[in-house]
């Protein structure tokens, strides 16, 4: 039990960095922001050349809607770097890192990313009702599962299997989600709006590609090749087809090598030519003809150079915020709290730019409900097999205000979607980002102590 009433600092969970705090305050922190402008590039380039393809691979062989892929792979490889850092938590630091970095960064997640997407994205995304629905609740269950496991600061073993036990039931509601969104469609239609419209809109969306009606062929009314993730100059589409056999395609596609011809792109591409060979050697391209069949390689390999490169960008801005002299409590929720979760920033972001906004918003809310899934995989292997003896301590300070927060937090997002008419355009953007900036004002004023009785300092200060 911490009876300092202390958090340690975040840079403690860091190696030292290669200037002294004097030489950073002298000019060394300009490049800091270097790197952390590189590292931002550096996750973008990631998720657009080989983590996404991979995505739509996967998803084309296992018959998966656009939801589903974005609730469960999406989510997983995104949220890598909460996988690690909860690892780091429980095994190498034996501090709270985990379950703060996870909780802290969880109203941005779904106001923050929500706010990016509609901000960022040129196109309105329409959005369905279900989808939203079944990943927000999986969410607070989930919420209410960490809360009352930490509430006494002790973790049992049973108490982390439950965990586990949650999502594996998400898991089977997303293997049975075409009929369980059906038979809802069904049932609520005639007092529910928003499902009337999805019944009527459902012979235009996108069915679960693979799938059979029970006494009909294929169902293939649209194809990812009409409303596929990456349509764009580079024309990903072909693969889509590929995949199915519809069509023969000769040509290759073009090398992460081929100048662009834009200005400002070739600008980029010159500056990014360093990681991209560092890529390029390290990750099989599966949108080539000759690489196509090592997607998983492809995903696992990507998801891996994202939490390496997610690690240095935080690692550079606790660093650039300590030497600014930016309070612990304001950094843990502001710049870390985006720092851990660029992965699903770019990766929502660019989806949605695509007109996937079921994917978008399934990617938001369903890496949420693997973030506690990444409490729960350390928590169970440490209590289970490592330390039988007794649980594991943790400090859980501030609880209430956490779970008011977060859930509340997943009510806004499902009524501000439901109340700008369930699409993603730059009125939500505004609207998420509105509330997100009310929701940190409140959480720093209560971390600082200046409203509630909680105020938190960091050891040594």
């Amino acid at each position: 039990e911490n009876r300092t009433g202390c958090i340690l600092s975040s840079s403690s969970e860091f190696p030292e960095g290669f200037f002294t705090p004097r030489e950073r305050k002298d000019g060394g922190i300009v490049i800091y922001f270097i790197i952390i402008l590189y590292m931002f590039l550096a996750v973008s380039i990631v998720c657009d050349d080989y983590f996404l393809p991979s995505l739509e691979i996967i998803s084309e062989c296992l018959g998966l809607s656009q939801d589903v892929a974005g609730a469960t792979f999406m989510a997983a490889g995104s949220s890598a770097p909460e996988l690690v850092t909860a690892f780091l938590g429980v095994f190498v630091t034996k501090g709270d890192i985990g379950v703060s970095t996870i909780l802290g960064s969880a109203i941005y997640n779904l106001l923050g990313i929500s706010a990016a997407c509609g901000l960022f994205s040129s196109v309105v995304s329409r959005l369905s009702c279900w989808p939203l629905f079944r990943d927000c609740l999986a969410y607070t269950i989930s919420v209410a599962a960490v809360l009352a496991m930490i509430s006494d600061n002790r973790i049992y073993w049973y108490e982390s299997a439950s965990l586990l036990l949650i999502y594996g039931c998400y898991i089977l509601v997303l293997c049975f989600d075409i009929k369980i969104n059906q038979y809802l469609m069904k049932k609520f239609s005639p007092c529910c709006t928003c499902f009337t419209k999805a019944m009527e809109e459902h012979a235009e969306q996108q069915p679960l590609v693979g799938w059979r009606e029970e006494s009909g062929p294929l169902i293939r009314q649209q194809s990812r090749t009409d409303s596929g993730i990456f349509q764009d100059e580079l024309d990903y589409s072909h693969l889509s087809t590929s995949l199915h056999g519809l069509d023969e395609i000769s040509e290759d596609h073009p090398s992460v090598f081929t100048i662009p011809e834009a200005d400002m792109k070739r600008i980029l591409w010159v500056l990014s030519l360093p990681i991209i060979t560092l890529l390029y050697l390290t990750i099989p391209d599966c949108r080539r003809q000759f690489w196509r069949k090592w997607f998983m390689v492809t995903f696992l390999i990507s998801a891996a150079w994202i939490s390496a490169i997610t690690y240095v960008l935080v690692w550079m801005i606790t660093i650039a915020g300590e030497t600014l002299g930016i309070p612990e409590s304001v950094m843990g929720l502001t710049l870390l709290a985006a720092g851990t979760s660029v992965p699903d920033t770019v990766a929502s972001v660019l989806v949605a730019r695509k007109g996937n906004g079921d994917m978008a918003m399934s990617n938001i809310v369903g890496s949420n409900v693997f973030d506690m899934l990444c409490l729960g995989i350390p928590w169970f292997i440490k209590t289970a097999f490592i330390n039988t003896s007794g649980p594991i301590e943790v400090i859980s300070t501030g609880l209430t205000y956490t779970a008011i927060s977060l859930i509340c937090s997943v009510v806004f997002i499902f009524l501000a979607v439901h109340l700008n008419g369930w699409k993603i355009d730059r009125k939500l953007g505004v609207i998420c980002l509105v509330l997100y900036l009310v929701f940190t004002v409140l959480s720093i004023l209560y971390e600082l102590g200046i409203i509630g009785n909680n105020p938190t300092r960091v050891c040594g200060n």
